[in-house]
């Protein structure tokens, strides 16, 4: 098989190229930047280029059987300081995609979409994919926009999709010092010895759970012929922020030092997915606890340093 992992060189994109190549496919990353945190991959094809320039993914299209869209040009946090330019970098850029898979033959594509932001503020929890979709951030309503114009697509065209709903994917080559990604950004500060800082009173409720699980369920929604086209990708577990301090404490063997800040408007107070349909149609489920992915993520951040 052959794919192209659009976002190839980012945290969740650079796991499921290792997944990839492990089970035999040829594979081309396209991004915009090499990757942060290790050298090219000698079996991959690389080719850099923005999202918006469609020329160039034009020209790599025909030689691949799959498309995994990972890539986002915003976070939750930035969409919504800049909701224009999310709509023109994301959702018409994701358009002018879907246009040339379908002109050029593509079999499928897998969309990463996202669970933590596409619901809104859950009524029921686990929230499973028929729940009700009102989000409280740009990321989420472009996320959603994407997802029915892949629905048109499939419509009008014929194109053979799966979107993927993800929790809160951690793990090594998370940015330790970015804005988004709990555990990553926890840890970062814990091997700088800084403070934690803790939005709101950390009873935050989210579902965590290892990078490698969700690159593995990329490759079951791209292999699998499934009914149904929306899968919510997670644990299937709730942790506090407060609960995970306590296991990272364990994990780190020191006391954390934390700073608590204001809470954030977009921040949804409680979100659990419900990830049975995953497990029952893609035959999925994660392998990884979360004390284990945590030490795996604390392992590489001490690595870097």
């Amino acid at each position: 098989m052959r794919a192209i992992v659009i976002g190839g060189n980012g945290f969740i994109g650079s796991h499921l190229v290792d997944r990839l190549l492990a089970a035999k496919w040829q594979v081309v990353v396209y991004d915009r930047y090499p990757e942060r945190y290790r050298p090219p991959v000698l079996a991959v094809e690389y080719v850099l280029g923005e999202f918006e320039n469609i020329g160039l993914l034009r020209s790599i299209l025909p030689r691949v059987d799959v498309v995994f869209h990972l890539i986002s040009t915003t976070v939750p946090q930035s969409s919504n300081e800049s909701p224009i330019f999310d709509v023109q970098s994301n959702l018409i850029g994701t358009i002018r995609l879907l246009e040339a898979c379908v002109q050029l033959g593509v079999r499928k594509v897998v969309f990463v979409s996202s669970g933590g932001t596409v619901y809104g503020i859950p009524k029921a929890l686990p929230v499973q994919e028929i729940h009700s979709t009102f989000p409280i951030c740009s990321y989420g309503i472009v996320k959603l926009a994407i997802e029915k114009y892949f629905h048109l697509f499939h419509h009008l065209h014929g194109l053979s999709y799966t979107i993927l709903r993800p929790s809160n994917p951690y793990g090594p080559r998370q940015n330790p010092h970015g804005s988004q990604g709990a555990i990553a950004v926890f840890l970062g500060s814990v091997a700088q010895d800084l403070p934690i800082t803790l939005w709101g009173n950390g009873e935050i409720v989210r579902d965590y759970f290892h990078v490698t699980d969700l690159a593995q369920a990329c490759i079951q929604a791209a292999t699998t012929e499934t009914a149904d086209t929306i899968f919510n990708i997670g644990a299937g577990e709730g942790k506090s922020l407060n609960q995970l301090l306590t296991i990272i404490e364990s994990v780190v063997n020191r006391k954390l030092k934390v700073e608590h800040l204001p809470s954030r408007l977009f921040d949804v107070p409680e979100l659990v997915l419900d990830v049975q349909k995953a497990n029952v149609e893609l035959l999925w489920t994660t392998k990884m606890s979360l004390e284990e992915g945590i030490a795996d993520t604390w392992k590489w951040i001490k690595s870097m340093q």
